[in-house]
């Protein structure tokens, strides 16, 4: 088994430069969400806005039709029927 610090033999540390410690952090503390869609999908919701303006309108269809509550965080259980 390697030991962490060791690297190919094809890479030389070198050409990998200086690495820089939390390089990204304030980005990632931000956090963004990216959602690649499908070029049939994208045709559809050009935009952000139009993207979530669907999803949102979806989120309100599922909550009226399922009972779900703000405070509710998933349906309720539907128990099995006894056979006949």
């Amino acid at each position: 088994m390697k030991k962490a610090e060791e690297m190919r033999a094809e890479y030389r540390r070198e050409d990998l430069g200086k690495g820089v410690r939390g390089k990204h952090f304030a980005e990632f503390k931000k956090g963004s969400n990216l959602v690649l869609l499908t070029p049939e999908l994208s045709k559809v919701f050009p935009t952000n806005e139009a993207v979530n303006a669907a999803l949102s309108s979806l989120v309100n269809v599922a909550r009226s039709v399922t009972g779900l509550t703000r405070r509710s965080t998933r349906p309720r259980a539907i128990k099995p029927r006894a056979p006949v």
